[in-house]
């Protein structure tokens, strides 16, 4: 019996579809004796920024119920949990215990499950790879009442298609995940001021045995000041500190702004800021791990700065052998030119640890994500562009992060969908994949 309600929004806003939601509180829940007539899609905290997350007139199957720990092994740092657990619950339950995601992204308010579904990567990726490097095994339900043990060893071919899979490969019940022993919340930190993208690259060749490296980018500055950043790198500390866990987020965007608030003045006038706040060229020092990996978690519902017609995430990876430095510039010079901005603006050197996924998105090269107010024409038209470059450069899109990708880009960019095509559960789907594959 589903529950009809009005929109399940993914994290951009954008688009808005309907669907039925059906709550999974056990795993025992799926297949349902019934199977709903329509298509069906496991979602879980609706983190991901286009329509991956979404099935317009179809049925969402709602896992964030599913949020059990089975079991942890201290010793080897192995923690098994429900799919539908956060990242976030997961870190309160290891910090106190001496351990540490292996692999985060920017939020921790993502499922175990969509942390699979989409590959998530982090400020290692250089080092360690992506999430699913670091996933044992799991458990995958397929609707026709098959299930599924998933490992390197054991269905090794659904292992890797579920991996990156966005979903569509079946309901994964439980995983397994390695955790990595720290004994301090504090991170050493540095940071360092660059202006261009040959420092960039120069600066994370030089910080290569770095543990966490990343960059936020001015994309508003022309001239001289174009392509300035800050360059920040990290390591666990060594000296042992009290592991207490987080204090719960307090503060909650109240608010969708107007349109007309995030304009490239206003942009303009935040990245002046945000990169004169460090004076130096240099900064060194102990950060807690909280601002250092979810400095957007700590204000709940930020996604409304952007107003109630939401916002687009672009992420692209260039490879190095595509002429990376100047696909860039040409993604950059392009922004410029549109008089759109963005503030949120992050750039990362992806190393070449190779992702486990069959659709997984980094390869060695250069990504650059970026967060765009939708203004209709404006921004779609913006998008193909960047979409255009990033295929001219031998990139591709994430499609965690897309809302706009045409089937042809999408088919360029993952030439092996028609494999990952032959695992997809027959009576599964998503909105994303239904606008990817309308042409084949």
């Amino acid at each position: 019996m589903t529950n009809q309600q009005p929109r399940f929004e993914s994290w951009g806003r954008y688009p808005a579809l309907q669907a039925d939601v059906l709550p999974l509180h056990w795993a025992s829940d799926f297949p349902p004796q019934s199977l709903p007539s329509t298509p069906m899609l496991p979602v879980g905290a609706g983190r991901s920024y286009g329509d991956v997350c979404l099935l317009d007139q179809g049925t969402l199957l709602a896992t964030r119920a599913l949020d059990r720990f089975c079991h942890f092994d201290p010793a080897a740092g192995i923690l098994r949990c429900e799919a539908g657990a956060t990242l976030a619950e997961i870190l309160e339950f290891a910090i106190p215990r001496g351990f540490f995601l292996s692999v985060t992204p920017g939020t921790k308010y993502i499922t175990v499950g969509g942390a699979i579904a989409n590959d998530v990567h982090g400020k290692n990726h250089h080092l360690v790879g992506t999430f699913g490097r670091h996933l044992l095994r799991f458990e995958l339900l397929r609707s026709d009442g098959v299930r599924l043990l998933c490992s390197p060893a054991q269905n090794p071919e659904w292992f890797r298609a579920t991996i990156g899979g966005m979903g569509l490969t079946g309901l994964i019940s439980w995983a397994e995940i390695r955790l990595r022993p720290i004994v301090s919340r504090q991170i050493r930190y540095q940071g360092t001021k660059f202006v261009g993208l040959e420092e960039f690259v120069a600066l994370s060749r030089a910080a290569a045995h770095s543990e966490y490296t990343v960059a936020w980018l001015d994309c508003v500055a022309r001239g001289r000041n174009f392509a300035r950043g800050i360059f920040m790198q990290g390591q666990h500390s060594d000296e042992p500190r009290p592991l207490r866990p987080s204090k719960p987020a307090r503060l909650t965007f109240p608010i969708d702004l107007p349109e007309f608030a995030l304009n490239p003045f206003s942009v303009g006038l935040f990245n002046a800021l945000y990169y004169n706040k460090q004076l130096a060229k240099q900064k060194t020092g102990f950060v807690d791990y909280e601002p250092f990996f979810y400095p957007l978690d700590s204000v709940l519902q930020w996604n409304r700065i952007y107003g109630k017609s939401g916002l687009l995430q672009f992420q692209c990876v260039i490879p190095w052998e595509h002429g990376t430095q100047s696909g860039i510039v040409r993604i950059l010079e392009a922004i410029t030119a549109s008089g759109l901005a963005s503030f949120l603006a992050v750039l990362k050197v992806f190393g070449d640890k190779p992702s486990p996924g069959l659709l997984s998105f980094p390869m060695p090269g250069i990504t650059l994500a970026l967060d765009f107010p939708i203004r209709q024409q404006v921004s779609f038209a913006l998008f193909d562009r960047l979409a255009r470059i990033t295929l001219e450069h031998g990139g591709k899109i994430y499609p965690a992060k897309d809302a706009r990708m045409t089937a042809p880009q999408f088919q360029a960019f993952y030439p092996q969908w028609r494999e990952f095509a032959r695992y997809v559960d027959p009576r599964f789907s998503s909105a994303f994949w239904q606008r990817v594959t309308q042409l084949a």
